[in-house]
């Protein structure tokens, strides 16, 4: 059964004064029907770029240099621009990370709704108008009639993101991609959203690509999630087995420096653990792994050329030398067994 969205080989570059960034260098993942993938990383590791690259949104410099996109069978890299306007917000939806700069402020929130489905599914004014009441309505906004009126200043951020949604979601589109959609809501109304957004996927069977740095957003609603560092994805698990049994050394480290709490919700009187060094700069990234220069595990092998991604068990996937069958053969048998035991593992589960 082919994938509804599968992303291969994607690389888009942005030629700077101080050189080439490669923001995304090489992706691969895909995404079915009903399945939510978190993609995560930190800021400027290129989960956004990879966003709009599939939009085909991409600002110059920026450039899409090489791969395919392909959704429900077709390479969106190879449409016309005309095409691929018929397929932007009704087949594919996006929700931004900021509203109030995403919404127009000189348009009432209901006007901005019922464009999308006057343009792609050509109602009339009056049948897009009820359309867009129905879809805030969906949304859990209160009040439909009379905030459809309102201009997105006289809403809260909460209100805003609902109004994003209903307006991503206008022409039932297959796949959703939402970038950072809590970002500066407080936590309840994070909650709210997120729980919103699990709803939505559930009931229509939408395929969702959720982008975020917050690795508990991920584990609330991902199946599964992709690790990004530096323009590429070193990991790829389903989500329990990642918050469980991380395999590369950026997950675990990302993994380790988060808070922990104690069965009575107090936190432990110990030292946060950091991730050594810093991110290098996107236009002089070290030859080999781009972490090597901050891995725990570094040797020699790490910085000679590109590490391509093993497989773990049937639905891992690391990039990393570690997980190199060759590599874990030359080990001495004390320290191969923590990558033998994740194989177990992955064959147990």
């Amino acid at each position: 059964m082919s994938h509804l969205l599968e992303v291969r080989n994607l690389r888009t570059h942005f030629q700077t004064r101080e050189g080439l960034v490669r923001a995304v260098d090489g992706v691969n993942f895909y995404l079915d029907r009903g399945e939510l993938l978190g993609l995560v990383g930190e800021s400027g590791c290129g989960k956004s770029i990879t966003a709009l690259s599939i939009m085909r949104l991409v600002a110059p410099p920026g450039k899409i240099v090489s791969g395919e996109i392909l959704f429900a069978g077709r390479d969106l890299l190879k449409l016309a621009n005309a095409e691929m306007r018929g397929v932007r917000g009704n087949d594919v939806a996006m929700i931004f990370q900021d509203p109030m700069t995403s919404l127009n402020p000189v348009f009432t929130v209901g006007e901005q709704i019922a464009e999308a489905l006057r343009l792609h599914r050509k109602l009339s004014r009056k049948a897009a108008r009820k359309a867009a009441v129905d879809g805030m309505r969906e949304v859990s906004i209160p009040d439909t009639e009379l905030r459809a009126n309102d201009y997105p200043h006289q809403l809260s951020g909460g209100m805003r993101q609902r109004v994003m949604i209903a307006m991503a979601l206008a022409c039932d589109p297959k796949l959703l991609i939402a970038d950072e959609p809590t970002t500066a809501l407080d936590v309840t109304i994070q909650a709210q959203i997120l729980e919103l957004l699990d709803n939505l996927r559930k009931t229509r069977e939408l395929a969702v690509l959720l982008i975020t740095h917050d690795l508990g957003v991920v584990a609330e609603v991902a199946d599964r999630v992709a690790v990004m560092y530096t323009g590429k994805i070193v990991e790829e698990s389903p989500v329990n087995e990642l918050f469980a049994r991380p395999k590369h050394p950026y997950t675990e480290g990302l993994l380790r420096s988060v808070p922990k709490l104690t069965k009575k919700d107090v936190v432990k009187a110990e030292r946060l653990q950091t991730i050594e060094g810093t991110v290098p700069r996107t236009t002089a990234l070290p030859p080999g792994c781009h972490f090597e220069p901050r891995c725990p595990y570094r040797m020699p092998r790490c910085k000679k050329g590109e590490i391509p991604l093993y497989p773990v068990g049937e639905t891992v996937t690391v990039r990393c030398v570690l997980f190199d069958p060759a590599t874990i053969a030359a080990m001495p048998q004390h320290s191969a067994e923590r990558f033998r035991l994740s194989d177990a593992n992955e064959n147990e589960s």
